[in-house]
Parts: structure tokens; sequence; C-alpha cells
């Protein structure tokens, strides 16, 4: 089994800047991939970014490409730093992790944290 606890969200306004957190424990050794995704009011959950757990390969989704950036340090803690937010990026986000290798499929991943409210204003 794999903990997941995040950290980090809040409000802040359009052009502003958050970092979540996800702490890791348990079962670790057997990740392979993390990921960040998120889910607005009404739309399906969708992933945002993902990292190796080695930290060395990263994707994002073309909407937050080069104002986000997903990080990994050797505590077994991820991270998600978010600049120039937008209203559109307002959501919960969630970070999860996989013991395969399917970066983009949610299906995939076995475990998740419970989730973190960002809400941007303008």
């Amino acid at each position: 089994q794999v903990q997941l606890v995040e950290s980090g969200g809040g409000p802040v306004q359009a052009g502003g800047y958050l970092r979540l957190s996800c702490a890791a424990s348990g079962r670790t050794s057997s990740i392979l991939v993390m990921g960040w995704f998120r889910q607005a009011p009404g739309k399906e959950r969708e992933l945002v970014a993902a990292i190796s757990w080695g930290g060395s390969k990263s994707l994002y989704t073309d909407s937050v490409k080069g104002r986000f950036t997903i990080s990994r340090d050797s505590a077994n803690n991820m991270y998600l730093q978010m600049n120039s937010l937008k209203p559109e990026d307002t959501a919960v986000y969630y970070c999860a992790a996989q013991y395969g290798s399917f970066w983009s499929r949610i299906d995939q991943y076995n475990y998740w944290g419970q989730g973190s409210q960002v809400t941007v204003s303008s």
C-alpha cells in the first residue's frame, strides 16, 4: 500500500502562483510513475503532469506547458509548481502513483491523494 498526502492548495489571483506538495509513504519502492491530476466542476478528471519515480522524465498537458513544473525529491515528495495561474486552472488537484508505466492512463494509477482545492480568481 502507498499513502499520498497533499498540501499547498488555496485561493490565488490570476497571474499568481502556488506550489502543491505530495508526500508518499508506504510501499514506495515499487512506484514507477507519479502524476498530478485535476478535476473541475462538471468535468472529467484530467492528467496535468506526470514524472518518473527517478525524476528524469516528465510530461505535461498542453494547457500548462511553460507554466507548471513537476518535480520530485529524494524524500519521496512530489511537487507541482504552478505559475501564471489562470481562472481555468481552478479545480481539485490530486496526486497519484502507479506501479506501471502507463503515464496518461488514469485507470492505471493505483493510489490517490485526498485532493487539494485550487481556486484562481480573475
